[in-house]
């Protein structure tokens, strides 16, 4: 079955997809990986918002930052794949969506993320670099990781 691809501000999301939406990243960053923290930081409505389905089911998304909202440059945050649909190549097809979504609407920036450090290797394949050290956030070990 195809995936569909989609990108959406803030207010273009219906309710049922919001729901959704929040659902798998409670699902991932709370439940899976028994984390407590506060996913809601008044930065989604700020945000583009990146989804992927399959047969209506969301299976992945992420949020794109613009500059001067999490970091000084344009950032990619909240990278989630369903628990289903991992080990399929789908977290790359995400990046590559969100990057070819930034390049389109922003043209070449610099990029940042704060990556769990055992992903360094992942985001190293989308060109993205460790900078600094590893830090602690909600209890997880990060790394920033910057895309020139």
């Amino acid at each position: 079955m195809e995936l569909q691809f989609s990108i959406k501000n803030f207010n273009e999301l219906s309710v049922y997809e919001l729901y959704r939406y929040l659902q798998l990243r409670s699902e991932v960053f709370v439940v899976e990986q028994n984390c407590v923290y506060q996913d809601l930081d008044n930065k989604d409505q700020l945000a583009q918002h990146v989804l992927i389905h399959k047969q209506q089911q969301l299976i992945a998304c992420a949020r794109i930052l613009p500059p001067q909202t999490a970091y000084e440059q344009i950032s990619i945050g909240r990278v989630i794949i369903a628990a289903s649909a991992r080990k399929t190549g789908l977290g790359h097809a995400l990046m590559e969506y969100c990057l070819a979504q930034i390049l389109q609407q922003f043209g070449e920036q610099e990029i940042v993320l704060s990556a769990q450090a055992h992903l360094q290797n992942f985001y190293k394949k989308h060109n993205f670099a460790p900078q600094g050290e590893i830090y602690l956030e909600d209890g997880i070990p990060h790394i920033q990781m910057i895309r020139k």
